[in-house]
């Protein structure tokens, strides 16, 4: 019976919660059958290259490829922590004023209608060509989720709880730090991991209209003159960097809200698609 009750770990196996075996074995089979219809097919190199020289590429280049993959982490970084704070402090100012989260809601929803590409070339205008417009590409992107789930996660506060600090002479402060904000641990969980999913999205994006580095430069220059192993090559390192941060941060979180894990599960890594 106390073999009964003891409690399940929340995160599973520490060694199944490294990498997927099923989903290792489905990359595996996707590259091998890209590999094998690429040279049935003979399909050309500049149409789509097979993985065996995307990988000998990027062996090859790297030289030219590692300096614009750490332009790009930059952005990504600093892009991914302003737009997490500001979303946080600004999800902490409307849920302790009212008359402020009716004044900003609206402008909130208006913000995500707008269409990325649109914002990307008035953000260059505005901050220049250096890191400023990536940083600032990325935050809008992932300013809204970071500030909704957490807004959320603050309202969903049991009021009871609230109602019964209130009662003890809790202030304010001490309420959020105590019982509110513990309470919207999951929901601002939930929100960061989809701001580290679509962080290297703002910052490509922005790379694409004004640069003068980065991988989204590299992939427009090589795209121009039909280097497309160099596209793929610049492509997998950028996949590569947005599955690191989002694992990295997922990690963090699970070990920060280890009561809530179902919660955790039920947010798709490409949910701010």
């Amino acid at each position: 019976m106390g073999r009964d009750l003891q409690p399940a770990s929340p995160s599973g196996s520490p060694r199944l919660r490294g990498v997927d075996p099923l989903s290792l074995v489905g990359l595996l089979a996707a590259l091998a059958l890209w590999e094998a219809c690429g040279r049935f097919f003979a399909v050309p190199a500049y149409v789509l290259p097979v993985p065996s020289r995307i990988a000998t590429t990027l062996v090859q280049r790297w030289s030219v490829i590692a300096p614009e993959a750490l332009v790009t982490l930059g952005e990504i970084l600093c892009g991914f922590a302003v737009g997490a704070g500001l979303g946080l402090v600004t999800a902490l100012a409307m849920s302790r004023w009212r008359a402020l989260e009716r004044l900003l809601g609206p402008l909130l929803v208006v913000s995500q209608a707008l269409p990325v590409f649109a914002i990307a070339p008035v953000l260059v205008v505005w901050f220049g060509f250096g890191l400023a417009s990536k940083v600032a590409m990325a935050t809008v992107i992932i300013f809204f989720p970071v500030a909704a789930n957490a807004l959320d996660g603050l309202r969903r506060t049991d009021p009871g709880l609230v109602e019964l600090a209130r009662l003890y002479g809790a202030s304010p402060r001490q309420t959020l730090f105590l019982i509110r904000g513990p309470a919207a641990l999951p929901a601002v969980a939930t929100g960061l991991r989809i701001a580290a999913a679509a962080a290297p999205i703002g910052a490509v994006v922005g790379e694409w209209v004004g640069s003068s580095a980065g991988l989204g430069l590299l992939i427009l220059h090589a795209n121009a003159r039909s280097q497309t192993d160099m596209v793929f090559a610049a492509l997998a390192v950028l996949a590569a960097l947005s599955v690191t941060l989002w694992t990295i941060v997922d990690r963090l979180l699970r070990r920060l809200v280890r009561w809530a894990p179902d919660t955790l599960d039920h947010a798709a890594p490409g949910a701010a698609a």
